[in-house]
């Protein structure tokens, strides 16, 4: 039988049919699965994506696709509905696909319960995105259920890493001299993503400051104003505080609406440099769309394929600053070692997701 493969995803509780995309909103965890669906396509396997309401939803596209296997995106059906869905289709191979590491996956109260609940299911298979958090659900697997043998536990959890389209803009809307101008007398700092604790908006913010200070330009501080998760509410307000009391140095935060993401790109693509100094990532599609817009960016090494001349502590602002200016005077070279870091990690990644589904 040849292989077919489906992605499910849970459509987000505020879906709007005149805003969003009409299988779901335009968000990092719809982005990635499509980029995956796209360059499954592409490497000639028969692969389709759904968006369901909840778990009832699951059974009807089961039926319809008629999938060998069927990769659900995030931890959102619960571990009773298998017991149901594993009867109903017998031959389907479930992939439960992870999309962070450890110390984000603890703010998800349920997580670590319904991963062992899911590896007690012989069709069910845990895919990690980074090899670490593999790693660490081996170990958390392998000591849950000592009936499995080790031949199980690599069967129960696996590597499946993210993909990024490797399209990339091939000339600047502004000529890079404009980071050494007197003329620009502003810096455009992008800080995208939803705000939440371990993307350290705060410290980054106060690094850009500094960088700003420091050159003689007011700073703005662009930032995802519609989507704070995780308990982040305290985060935003901070920021917007910070900017208050700092408004009548012409320093200024702005926010964005989550935008689909060709809108997305072209506002990426008016920075003059992104901050992604977080504390814990496993790909970062954001700083692939930045990178793919041309802008130089200053990350960690939490993102597995940046370049680490350009990374700094996400705890020391200096080091983010000091890291800012590099980024910012040597944009090109940025610029390049992100993108052929981008593209030998996703050269990689077609090969992993290739060799799973080919046995």
């Amino acid at each position: 039988m040849a292989t077919k493969i489906l992605f499910i995803l849970k459509r987000r509780e505020d879906y709007n049919p005149e805003k969003h995309n009409p299988k779901g909103m335009s968000t990092g965890l719809f982005n990635s699965a499509n980029f995956m669906c796209d360059m499954l396509k592409k490497s000639k396997f028969d692969a389709e994506i759904e968006v369901a309401v909840d778990n009832n939803d699951i059974d009807l596209m089961v039926t319809e696709h008629k999938p060998t296997h069927v990769i659900i995106e995030g931890l959102w059906v619960v571990p009773t509905k298998f017991a149901v869905l594993t009867r109903l289709h017998p031959d389907v191979q479930w992939i439960i696909r992870l999309h962070s590491d450890m110390p984000f996956l603890a703010g998800e109260g349920m997580a670590m319960d319904w991963i062992g609940d899911y590896a007690r299911f012989p069709q069910i298979t845990i895919a990690a995105n980074s090899p670490r958090m593999l790693d660490e659900v081996k170990t958390y697997l392998a000591t849950a259920i000592p009936e499995h043998t080790e031949a199980d536990t690599e069967r129960s959890a696996i590597y499946l890493p993210n993909y990024y389209p490797l399209q990339f803009r091939k000339k600047r809307k502004v000529e890079p001299n404009r980071y050494r101008g007197t003329e620009k007398y502003w810096i455009d700092v992008a800080c995208f993503g939803a705000v939440r604790p371990l993307k350290n908006h705060l410290t980054q913010a106060v690094a850009a400051l500094k960088y700003a200070n420091e050159h003689g330009k007011q700073l703005r501080f662009h930032v995802n104003g519609g989507r704070i998760e995780g308990k982040g509410e305290p985060i935003m307000n901070n920021l917007k505080g910070m900017f208050q009391q700092l408004a009548n140095h012409g320093h200024q935060l702005i926010c964005h609406e989550w935008a689909p993401r060709e809108e997305f790109l072209e506002i990426c693509a008016e920075m003059d440099v992104g901050l992604q100094c977080n504390f814990s990532e496993t790909f970062n599609i954001v700083t692939a769309d930045l990178v793919s817009q041309g802008i130089p960016v200053v990350g960690t090494r939490e993102i597995p394929w940046g370049s680490r001349l350009f990374n700094a502590k996400p705890t020391e602002t200096d080091e983010i600053a000091h890291a800012i200016a590099r980024a910012v005077h040597h944009p090109k070279l940025n610029v390049y070692l992100n993108q052929l870091g981008l593209v030998k990690y996703c050269n990689q990644t077609r090969k992993i997701w290739a060799k799973y589904f080919k046995g």
